[in-house]
């Protein structure tokens, strides 16, 4: 849940009232693949509820994916072919936003441009982190105390959390009025 805050937390109200807009909900069934490896993508995903298996050829299940992950934010950002395999484990709703509309949104408003890929760059920098740790603790291994836990944020995310919460709240909500 707290990966969702990143982004969430450093939009307006108006780019997240513009994503539930122009999103379109999505309900999977458990294994329906929403995106595979090495296939071009068409949207930017948010997971709404439920759980999202991330799998990579030749390494099997690399990580597991829950409500207010980002999904394919990677291939949006650098525009490469998807580096992994995701899929429904079990039910898993989310949002998916047409690439093609956020990038008309970001080239016609500099702000959301802006706040945009702050927010990207937080969360794949969070990202970056959480994997090094992992590796460098070892398969099973914990990390070390200081360091920031799953449940844990950022002191400058803090200040935004709950706003950010209260945004994916509003999100889901229109969802469920649209679905």
């Amino acid at each position: 849940m707290r990966k969702v805050l990143y982004i969430l937390g450093h939009l307006s109200d108006e780019d997240v009232d513009w994503m539930a807009r122009r999103g379109r909900h999505l309900d999977l069934e458990s294994d329906s693949i929403l995106v595979r490896e090495g296939v071009p993508l068409d949207d930017l995903f948010i997971v709404t509820a439920g759980r999202a298996a991330v799998e990579v050829n030749g390494l099997g299940r690399i990580a597991s994916l829950g409500a207010g992950e980002i999904v394919g934010e990677m291939s949006f950002v650098d525009s490469a072919l998807p580096s992994a395999t995701v899929r429904a484990d079990g039910r898993c709703t989310l949002l998916a936003i047409d690439r093609r509309e956020v990038k008309a949104r970001l080239a016609e408003d500099p702000g959301f441009a802006g706040r945009f890929y702050k927010a990207m760059a937080m969360f794949l920098a969070d990202r970056l982190r959480g994997t090094v740790d992992r590796m460098k603790a070892g398969p099973g291994q914990a990390l070390a105390g200081q360091q920031i836990m799953e449940d844990e944020l950022d002191e400058d995310v803090l200040d935004q959390v709950s706003l950010a919460g209260a945004r994916f709240e509003r999100l889901l909500h229109a969802l469920a009025r649209s679905a």
